[in-house]
């Protein structure tokens, strides 16, 4: 079976790629010209150059493909809002309309629990869980939540469009890195003397590619699954890390006021520098509710596998200082955020 994967030099979408060739798929990868193609090396994948805002190198890739994972976003909550809606929301929109005019079989669109909703006093949100629309925090989070309405209504119109929510997801692989995989650099890299009190769930990357196959094998069209793993406060997290890495963990907790103005003069700093900052008043203003979400219905439904945080963490770990991202390694270099 032939699978296109868009978004396959990323995190998520290269660990997609990998699964699917682990189940026998020959897979096809929608590739930007000039994007970071370490996440491919070594993997017997046909390249198709495009972009998901060009419909006709769409056209080109999605011929002859039984499923399509559309994984490509940009991942920034500093990027302007114009350009996440052209990437994630247009991007999905045309992503649809290729599959629907090459007779797709399945769509896999992989959206994020930052397109749900979220429950007080840190009790696990689910699937059903209610999201208000109008209080979205960020214009990240409000682009993924709108091209998940759009794979919705695609899937109301009888394509089969099965969607995935990863969590947060950690291990090897991380080149950008992503925001989860920022914190674990900058902990290995001693920029984290103090922590702010939030939660997570956190949950290996290569789950979350199982979990995208598993989707397009078992998953209902119309349907959401949480692929996700544990929820941990970030105290147990950075304790979890510290276990994985030999490090030890902050043990201050800063309030949210200080945190706060740090980040708008943080902002400030970056915006003249030109330089994407590291914290975001958006990211201070989501750190105040806990992000726990239940995978309960991704297992039960389609066998979302369950690999201890500690593992995830400890392949993070050795990853990162392998290719040079800490302090005194030595590899290659991270790169600034950019679509995937």
């Amino acid at each position: 079976m032939r699978s296109l994967v868009t978004g396959a030099t990323g995190f998520i979408g290269s660990n997609v790629a990998r699964a699917l060739i682990e189940r026998g798929d020959d897979v096809r990868v929608l590739v930007r010209a000039d994007a970071d193609r370490r996440n491919l090396v070594g993997l017997p994948v046909e390249i198709a150059v495009g972009d998901v805002r060009d419909a006709r190198s769409l056209d080109r890739a999605v011929p002859g493909c039984r499923r399509v994972f559309h994984v490509a976003a940009l991942y920034s909550f500093w990027a302007p809002e114009p350009l996440l809606v052209e990437i994630n929301v247009e991007g999905t929109r045309n992503v649809l309309a290729a599959a629907e005019r090459a007779r797709v079989e399945t769509i896999v669109h992989t959206s994020s629990v930052a397109a749900l909703g979220t429950l007080p006093d840190g009790a696990a949100a689910d699937e059903t869980t209610p999201v208000d629309s109008g209080h979205i925090i960020g214009a990240y989070k409000r682009s993924k939540y709108h091209a998940e309405q759009v794979a919705l209504e695609a899937a109301g119109r009888g394509q089969r469009v099965v969607v995935v929510n990863p969590s947060f997801p950690v291990g090897p692989g991380d080149v950008k890195p992503t925001p989860t995989g920022r914190v674990v650099v900058d902990f290995l890299n001693g920029r984290m003397p103090a922590y702010v009190d939030t939660g997570m769930n956190v949950v290996d990357v290569r789950d979350v590619a199982a979990g995208h196959a598993l989707a397009a094998e078992k998953g209902r069209s119309g349907e959401r699954y949480i692929l996700g793993g544990e929820n941990l406060t970030m105290r147990e997290f950075l304790e979890q890390l510290a276990a994985a890495s030999g490090r030890r963990a902050p043990r201050v907790r800063v309030p949210y006021a200080p945190i706060a103005a740090l980040a708008g003069v943080n902002e400030w700093l970056c915006r003249i520098g030109g330089r994407e900052p590291r914290l975001t008043r958006d990211t201070v203003r989501m750190s105040r509710h806990a992000m726990f979400y239940s995978p309960a219905k991704a297992i039960r439904d389609l066998g979302l596998p369950q690999t201890a945080v500690s593992t995830a963490l400890a392949d993070a770990v050795a990853w990162f200082i392998a290719n040079g991202y800490v302090r005194g390694s030595h590899g290659s270099t991270p790169r600034r955020t950019s679509p995937e």
